[in-house]
């Protein structure tokens, strides 16, 4: 796991290129502590921090290929690169290192860009080709690693791993964009391609680029559409069991790879149970298992984590997050945040919790949940897309006159408005699930003298048109799986968990969010993975020998954090002075009156709902307000 950066532009004196890419690659000494490097090859400077995973005597980047043609920054983990080393050797490549780096490097000097369906791993990387005098840019297929760039038309292009870093260039003015603004309160994050800040963009996931001659050309490597169509297809629910389990098996001996120490996050949900009940079986020193709890009972599953710990024979670590230490803490998690979001905390001190108990990698149950229907979205939305014809054949009128009064209700029934008022079938629907603020809340909290863009975006999520294209012919278990993981899980969860583990320097692997996993299930018959009595039951089943009894009858709830508590209590000085008056004038994005009637309207209430949307515009502000690089 590393920090990349770049900085590619003919016009600019090497000298001015080097100082820009030391001072992003300065600003990312968390993510890569253990070695750094550079170099400058004709019109582009990169640039690396190193966290040392495989063969960390060796590894350093920049590498090059022997004949000095290609040379590579890379932040990732290739799971599958000692087969791909021993296929290149076959083919007489010599390698001088046993790290993932090298391997890759010779997978793109031999296939070009037709290396990365080979590839089974999370990765952001650069190749630059001297021969070609070209740029080589490509994200993993379901954006597990981040990659941003700035890019001026025929121009020079800067990239880096981090937004921060970006800025550190100091290349170029930090603007916030309003209408990336106004996407994040619809969203709890800026769906890329656009970031928060004007001019400066994200590889989408599964996408890769090449700038030459001044032109960057996107394009997409994977998509849904992309996955073979020949995979064996299971015929029975045991037969998909079975094979289940032993495709688990191997995607966590894949990711448990490394060279250094391994343990894993451990909450009380069957998603981490899974991953650690699988990691134990692998064998080696006793696994050591990180969780987060509460003193507020009714949020803490402090206890569901330690009996499951006990059972699998875990080395477990429970820390206790208080109230009082966020607030402690909270203006240097925000003044490092990459972006603004409306979550992370929890991977923040669970990150913190696992590098200082002695593992620089951890593995995580994300994905869980997305693969395997364990969110409401999987039972609601096709039961609400079954009726949206007979809703659509209404009278006008009427429809107007229900939606107008869902708007006027709690947070429930203003979603249930939106998807009424903007869904026509299910994919229009699952572009709106993940919808933070509904659409009339969130214009109704931005200044209304802000440029048209801002208040006049589409309620849908960006990734509606190309996500449609992707799913044609898709059954409904397939489409929300789809939205789930392009949604909510690359907008937020995903990058949250990048920024949050690596300001610990702490390489966070996600087994679940796996290609050859996920393009296996996605061809299986969705009868087999989709439990409407018992949601995950599949996944349940697969490795019910290994889990404690019990597990499946617990109650399912999200992980929440006692946050609605906080906020009216150890949190409540920071969001007073977050929504005071000369804070949100001082803003320029916001209206005064709603966001201060928004604020004092959580007060008085005791809607457990609310407390994210307060939240999240909180965060916002604070880091609309905070200094930037000039």
């Amino acid at each position: 796991m590393c920090g990349i950066a770049g900085f590619v532009a003919a016009k600019d004196a090497p000298d001015a290129r080097r100082v820009a890419v030391e001072r992003m690659c300065a600003a990312m000494v968390h993510r890569g502590p253990d070695d750094a490097g550079f170099a400058s090859i004709g019109p582009a400077t990169l640039g690396m921090r190193r966290l040392a995973i495989f063969d960390p005597a060796n590894g350093h980047q920049p590498m090059s290929t022997p004949d000095g043609r290609f040379t590579l920054i890379f932040n990732g983990a290739i799971y599958n690169f000692r087969a791909l080393r021993d296929e290149l050797s076959a083919g007489g490549y010599a390698f001088h290192t046993e790290c993932d780096t090298e391997v890759l490097l010779a997978a793109y000097a031999r296939w070009g860009d037709r290396c990365l369906p080979r590839l089974r791993g999370m990765f952001a990387f650069a190749v630059w080709d001297a021969r070609e005098q070209s740029l080589f840019l490509a994200r993993d297929a379901f954006g597990i690693k981040p990659l941003y760039f700035r890019h001026e038309s025929s121009g020079p292009l800067l990239f880096a791993s981090e937004l921060n870093a970006l800025l550190a260039s100091r290349t170029f003015a930090a603007e916030i964009d309003p209408a990336a603004a106004g996407d994040y309160l619809a969203w709890f994050a800026v769906p890329a391609p656009r970031t928060i800040y004007r001019g400066v963009y994200s590889l989408r996931p599964g996408e890769c680029a090449t700038l030459q001659n001044g032109q960057l050309n996107v394009r997409r490597h994977w998509s849904f559409a992309t996955i073979p169509s020949d995979a064996p297809v299971c015929r029975t629910r045991e037969g998909f069991v079975s094979e289940l389990r032993g495709r688990l098996d191997d995607t966590i001996r894949a990711h448990v790879l490394a060279d250094v120490p391994v343990g894993a996050f451990l909450s009380g949900g069957l998603d981490s149970a899974v991953v650690v009940a699988l990691m134990t079986r692998i064998g080696g020193s006793r696994l050591k298992t990180f969780s987060i709890g509460f003193d507020e009972n009714a949020y803490s599953e402090a206890a569901v984590a330690a009996e499951t710990a006990r059972h699998l024979g875990t080395e477990h670590h429970a820390t206790v997050l208080t109230g009082a230490q966020i607030a402690r803490d909270l203006d240097g998690i925000l003044a490092h945040l990459d972006h603004p979001t409306g979550d992370g905390i929890n991977t923040y001190y669970v990150s913190q919790a696992a590098r200082a108990g002695g593992v620089t990698v951890a593995l995580s149950g994300l994905g869980g949940d997305e693969l395997f229907g364990g969110y409401p979205s999987f039972r609601d939305l096709p039961r609400m897309a079954r009726w949206l014809p007979a809703w659509r054949a209404m009278p006008a009128w009427l429809r107007r006159g229900v939606t107008s009064r869902l708007q006027q209700g709690d947070t429930r029934q203003r979603k249930l408005a939106d998807f009424l008022h903007h869904a026509r079938n299910l994919p229009e629907l699952g572009a709106l699930q993940r919808r933070v603020f509904d659409e009339t809340s969130r214009r109704s909290l931005l200044n209304p003298d802000l440029p048209r863009a801002a208040n006049g975006a589409s309620p849908h999520h960006p990734e509606l048109t190309a996500l449609g294209s992707e799913l044609s012919g898709a059954g409904s278990f397939e489409i929300i799986s789809a939205w789930e993981l392009r949604g909510y899980m690359a907008d937020v969860l995903l990058r949250d968990s990048d920024v949050m583990s690596m300001r610990h320097s702490l390489e966070l692997r996600v087994p679940f969010i796996d290609r050859p996993l996920i393009e296996w299930l996605w061809r299986q018959p969705a009868r087999f993975k989709d439990d409407r009595v018992q949601p995950k039951s599949p996944l349940a089943t697969a490795v019910q020998d290994l889990l404690p009894p019990g597990l499946m009858s617990r109650k399912k709830r999200g992980f929440t954090l006692p946050f609605a508590l906080w906020m009216k209590k150890e949190l409540r000085p920071f969001l007073e002075e977050i929504f005071s008056s000369a804070s949100v004038d001082r803003s320029g994005l916001f209206a005064r009156e709603p966001v201060q009637k928004f604020w004092h309207g959580f007060l008085a209430r005791d809607d457990t709902r609310e407390w994210s949307r307060v939240w999240s515009l909180a965060v916002l502000i604070a880091f609309v307000n905070r200094p930037r690089p000039q």
